[in-house]
């Protein structure tokens, strides 16, 4: 191997003009792309890991970028002409409940949802009751069930799901299944084909196929768990179709948590279904007809609670649920909790919860004390020192995973949904969460978390920790989760 390595070398070096052409083909690949994600405004930390690793892998990091890289999709148009015409329009209505309209307002200028009402919120707690609620529902539909998942898997619940669709299909229901080709990608197409026979449809969002020329979206997800039926009933939340998140089938299963909703705040979701099975499949407008996408009946219906949808993903470049989890953290006066299974703020999430901390509030962060991704979990635990010095109490949930995404500012605004408070969820994926100001909502959502944090474990500042078992690879990981 020697020898090989010192003929290589002699043959390089009796061949100058071949390490120029080298070192040409070196910039040539370099300049350009660094230039270009640079100009992307990223974070800087962010922006230099593109850099080294592009730099410091050569062809193979440009490889990783084009898999990987940050993209935007234009959807905008689409959305106009195609989805918000076939949902129809609305009248606006938000209940006033003596807070800010400020938070209100910014939410409908960077998502185009307006502020609505709710006339029953329930918030449901692990899966089996949540599978419960939903197979309730689709057993009383009547004209369409529509769902759009994540995870989607073939198991026992993903079964059950599936043979309560196809029964209703079979009566006649219209059926649209719209599944993530990546985090699907365990329901083989078999399984799918009764409920296809019976009448019902199902598409892939961002499928993985080669496109010649055309940069893949496979990092690029709908991470929405969406339930419509008959326009009247609406679920979302954090909860996937899994035995993972049934309790009643592992005793390991997700601790997790999801919302059930009727009233006019239902057409804003399945608006968000809508934008998102025209998108992935092209369909038009004419391909709903039949479809009552919004009772009759509930039409007029005024609740009391005030509630509003918030989308975001990379068709949006103002990272709509960040910047208003951003936003509600600066406007809260008592208290901020959060609780999140991936943990990986950007600079203006971190200094938003530490200044809160700081200003006397009292924060609290929820987290897994194990999570699925071994260098989430090490990033998440990168930033617990500066948190604590800040006065944030940090609480490591377990043995289960922890898989609610909610957050609760004050005694009457919180926030539930599928977004985690990381990179990801903020630019990467297509997310949904509610956000609901009232303080019946918060106060449920209050004495919820009120129990999960008296089950956690506290996390306490070590300063004897190894610099190569803890604060070394809790770096690392801070810096390459960027990247995902």
């Amino acid at each position: 191997m020697h020898d090989a390595l010192g003929t290589l070398r002699d043959v390089l070096g009796s061949l100058p003009h071949l390490q120029w052409w080298i070192t040409g083909a070196w910039l040539l690949y370099l300049v350009p792309l660094c230039a270009w994600i640079v100009l992307q405004k990223r974070e800087p930390v962010a922006t230099l890991s593109w850099l080294l690793s592009l730099a410091l892998l050569p062809y193979l990091g440009y490889l990783i970028y084009f898999l990987f890289g940050p993209q935007r999709i234009k959807r905008h148009q689409l959305r106009r002409t195609r989805s918000r015409e076939g949902v129809g329009r609305y009248e606006v209505f938000a209940p006033t409940d003596g807070n800010s309209a400020e938070l209100p307002m910014l939410a409908q200028k960077i998502t185009g949802l307006p502020p609505s009402s709710a006339t029953s919120v329930q918030q449901l707690v692990d899966g089996c009751a949540t599978y419960q609620a939903i197979l309730d529902a689709i057993a009383a539909a009547e004209n369409h069930i529509h769902l759009e998942y994540y995870i989607f898997n073939g198991d026992r619940t993903g079964q059950r799901v599936l043979e309560a669709l196809t029964a209703k299909a079979r009566e006649g229901v219209k059926v649209r299944l719209l599944l993530d080709a990546v985090g699907s990608n365990r329901l083989k197409k078999r399984a799918l084909r009764p409920l296809v026979d019976a009448g019902g449809e199902y598409a892939w969002f961002h499928p993985t196929r080669f496109r010649p020329f055309t940069r893949p979206w496979l990092n690029l997800r709908t991470h929405r768990k969406i339930v419509v039926v008959d326009g009247r009933i609406a679920f979302t939340g954090g909860i996937n179709v899994t035995d993972d998140e049934d309790e009643s089938l592992r005793g390991d299963a997700y601790r997790d948590l999801h919302l059930r909703l009727e009233g006019e705040i239902v057409r804003s979701i399945q608006q968000v279904f809508v934008e998102d099975w025209v998108y992935a499949t092209g369909q038009q407008r004419k391909d709903f007809q039949g479809t009552r996408l919004w009772s009759a009946a509930d039409a007029n219906i005024r609740g009391g609670i005030a509630a509003q949808a918030l989308v975001s993903g990379p068709d949006s470049a103002w990272e709509p649920i960040h910047r208003m989890k951003v936003a509600a953290i600066h406007e809260a006066k008592q208290r901020v909790w959060l609780v999140t299974p991936y943990f990986v703020p950007g600079e203006a999430a971190r200094m938003a919860l530490t200044s809160a901390a700081l200003g006397g509030l009292d924060v609290r962060l929820v987290v897994p004390k194990v999570s699925d991704s071994r260098l989430v979990t090490l990033a998440a635990r990168s930033y617990f020192d500066e948190l604590i010095a800040a006065g944030v109490k940090v609480y490591e949930y377990g043995p289960r995973m922890m898989h609610s995404k909610a957050m609760l500012c004050d005694d009457g605004l919180a926030i539930i949904g599928s977004a985690n408070f990381d990179h990801r969820s903020f630019r990467l994926n297509f997310e949904i969460s509610m956000m609901f100001r009232d303080r019946g909502v918060a106060g449920t959502l209050a004495q919820w978390l009120e129990g999960e944090i008296a089950a956690c474990e506290p996390v306490k500042v070590q300063r004897d920790r190894s610099l190569w078992r803890h604060r070394l690879p809790e770096a690392l990981a801070r810096l390459l989760s960027p990247l995902l």
